[in-house]
């Protein structure tokens, strides 16, 4: 996370909680330039457009997006007509499309390209969804449910797979790493488990070979994300921790701690060189992290209450990059 010039303009980093409220900060310099108005409910998820122009935020029956670049704190698109708690967001590469998971026993898609904002394909289960996540192949959607069963659906086939790693613990947060080396989910009880992946390419359904299981944190996970450079794991917790593994061996490489107490870790995100880790607890403040020293580098304070969601991006579009 380079402080320099231009690049510093490249960064985005937004936070969502409790207090109703969306805060847009300067990364490096832990300043908040805007407060977007988040009225109806808490922010649950939150994740940056691909062409880096919107924020979403999935709350209670409805998703939210806001333009970064306007000074209007409302909200410009609203996506409504969904039951219960929207649980998370993200996006295709390319910014086709976006994906949702919900309370209401759902993951969905919805084409950004149409007018009418309305919901393509919907995936039903038979439990509410706490987390999805896209394979880099940008073809197969993970959902995790609180029953315990993870769900692979092949967007191209309709095809879905199950398996429950561990019976009645809800899977709280599923991620595969940039290189679909490795796909980890953590649950209630704390636990990761860690899958290889084969592959996933072409036609290729992706296959999930068994490869660990951690036990991470004393009390419920609640998040985890592998590192742009597949090299790193970060899991949070309510045990008041984000810990963060080597893929190698997934081995502990360091404990992002502080001894004030931060509550409950709620969302985790990498810098774009993987040194850094950002995350956003319930004691109201986001923190920048260096993974190499385990210390505080920058604290985001201004949040009333609990910081559920982030959104952190330092990376330079492609397009612009070669442009």
């Amino acid at each position: 996370m380079s402080e320099g010039g231009s690049r510093s303009n490249h960064m985005i980093l937004a936070t969502g909680g409790y207090d109703h409220t969306i805060k847009l900060w300067q990364a490096h310099t832990g300043m908040c330039t805007r407060t977007l108005q988040h009225a109806d409910s808490q922010v649950n998820a939150l994740a940056i457009t691909p062409d880096k122009q919107m924020v979403a935020a999935a709350g209670h029956q409805h998703i939210r997006m806001y333009d970064l670049n306007s000074a209007n704190p409302n909200p410009v698109i609203n996506y409504d007509g969904v039951n219960k708690n929207v649980t998370g967001v993200g996006f295709q590469e390319e910014g086709k499309w976006m994906y949702t998971a919900g309370e209401d026993n759902s993951a969905r898609i919805w084409d950004l390209r149409s007018r009418n904002l309305q919901c393509q394909r919907i995936f039903q289960v038979t439990a509410p969804v706490n987390c999805v996540c896209l394979h880099p192949n940008q073809s197969e959607l993970v959902v995790g449910d609180q029953t315990g069963v993870i769900h692979l659906w092949d967007l191209k086939t309709d095809h879905n797979e199950q398996l429950i790693p561990e019976a009645d613990a809800s899977i709280q947060s599923i991620a595969i790493d940039p290189e679909a080396s490795y796909m980890a989910a953590v649950n209630n009880k704390g636990h990761c488990y860690i899958w290889g992946l084969t592959g996933g390419v072409g036609d290729e359904p992706t296959k999930l070979n068994p490869k660990q299981r951690i036990d991470a944190h004393q009390r419920y996970a609640l998040k985890c994300k592998f590192s742009p450079d597949s090299t790193l794991l970060v899991t949070t917790s309510a045990d008041q921790s984000a810990r963060v593994w080597k893929t190698a061996d997934f081995s502990l490489v360091q404990e992002l701690k502080v001894d004030n107490g931060q509550r409950w870790v709620w969302d985790v995100a990498f810098s774009a060189d993987s040194q850094y880790i950002i995350t956003a607890s319930s004691d109201n403040i986001a923190r920048l992290w260096s993974v190499e020293t385990g210390t505080v580098q920058r604290e985001y304070t201004g949040h009333q209450k609990a910081v559920t969601a982030l959104a952190f991006s330092d990376q330079v579009n492609s397009t612009e990059s070669s442009s």
